[in-house]
């Protein structure tokens, strides 16, 4: 009796060692950029929407028009509307696998295919990301003091650096709530200021081509589209396939609409005079008043932009390579202030860099990647059958 007690009793911690195993495991490898997420098991079809849409909303939209105004508005907007329809192509993909595997994470879905390479490279690629992220709020953030208060730019970058790590470090999160809601605030921010270039705007101003800067503005395009690691989130809080991709497709044409037209009053507004951080121009028609509010805008936005994408970053490494968490923060925000201070300052050319290399790679050659290996095994396996 006392032998088959003890031996049920080496199954069940077995087991339980083995439970633990697994979910280290999962939470080593589960890599986001958002830290929207859901808090209910079961969500509604506008929740998902405002899930998606609000993943998007960031700072990364600021960059639009001054990338925009780098090749005019008939190729910027050809552009613009290129890149949605190719990320929501990939976004359809990823929900589509993540389906089939049980609302599988789209960094568990690189390791599963690819294995550990997998798991890199989404990584590697996320790592890219951010870290252009990050240097790009913090040289933006420069320019807003620097346009608001006078001060010395690079003083006011490393201050606001200082502030916004430490707020990483001591784990002060708002939750993803609030940060929807700042979403939300932003685009109603965004949507205002349309409102008030109309006036100054002439179609003739944004009536020129230049090819020059194309990968400028598809990287901008790429990096303000970016939610695919939320879509396996939104779908488990749906658990209806259908009901899902009309959700995704809806939460690509949304900030495609309003990106386009804010994009357009800059730059019919303005032409090749846009500002890299674009509300900034409000103060040569607004004044004093246009000053303020042109720097408020940014200043939330990339506050909660650095926040967001470093807190997300950070968790990464930490559970990656499973190591503390002071390691993880370094090597999230460190890096960044350091090629600042080097003399990388230009805002809207570091999102650039951050869409055309991290985003790129997490956000459209991963997933197409994905699609063609799943299509190389079915094909194998009925061959072989």
């Amino acid at each position: 009796m006392d032998n088959t007690r003890k031996i049920l009793r080496r199954k069940r911690l077995k087991r339980e060692r083995l439970l633990i195993h697994i979910l280290r495991e999962q939470r080593k490898h589960f890599i986001r950029i958002s830290t929207i997420k859901l808090y209910k098991p079961k969500i509604t079809f506008m929740e998902g929407v405002a899930i998606l849409v609000g993943t998007q909303i960031g700072a990364g939209v600021l960059g639009l028009p001054y990338a925009a105004s780098r090749v005019g508005f008939f190729l910027a907007a050809t552009i613009l509307f290129g890149i949605t329809l190719l990320m929501l192509f990939t976004a359809l993909i990823v929900l589509k696998y993540s389906a089939e595997m049980g609302g599988m994470q789209m960094s568990n879905l690189a390791q599963k295919i690819f294995g550990k390479f997998g798991g890199w490279v989404m990584y590697v690629s996320i790592f890219i990301m951010s870290f252009g992220a990050l240097l790009a709020y913090v040289a933006g953030m420069g320019n807003v003091f620097s346009s608001l208060f006078g001060v010395n730019e690079t003083s006011s970058a490393l201050l606001f650096w200082l502030f916004a790590s430490t707020i990483i470090y001591l784990g002060l999160e708002a939750s993803g709530k609030t940060e929807l809601i700042l979403s939300f605030f932003m685009l109603f921010l965004f949507t205002a200021v349309i409102f008030m270039l109309l006036p100054t705007a002439k179609v003739e101003n944004g009536l020129y081509t230049n090819f020059g800067g194309v990968l400028s503005m598809m990287g901008v395009a790429i990096f303000s589209l970016g939610c695919h690691t939320v879509i396996p989130d939104v779908y488990n809080g749906l658990g209806d396939y259908d009901k899902a991709k009309k959700v995704v497709i809806l939460s690509f044409i949304i900030p495609a609409i309003i990106y386009a037209v804010f994009m357009a009053s800059f730059l019919f507004s303005f032409g090749r005079e846009t500002p890299q951080i674009a509300t900034q121009a409000l103060q040569s028609i607004y004044g004093r008043v246009g000053n303020i509010i042109g720097n408020i805008i940014p200043m939330v936005a990339i506050t909660t932009s650095y926040i967001g994408v470093a807190l997300a970053q950070q968790s990464n490494t930490k559970y990656f390579f499973n190591i503390k968490k002071i390691y993880a923060w370094l090597i999230t925000v460190v890096p960044p202030i350091i090629i600042y201070l080097l003399g990388i300052k230009n805002f809207a050319s570091i999102l650039a860099f951050a869409g055309d290399t991290g985003d790129m790679v997490a956000f459209i050659i991963l997933p197409i990647a994905i699609l063609v290996a799943n299509k190389w095994k079915k094909c194998r396996s009925q061959h072989l059958a």
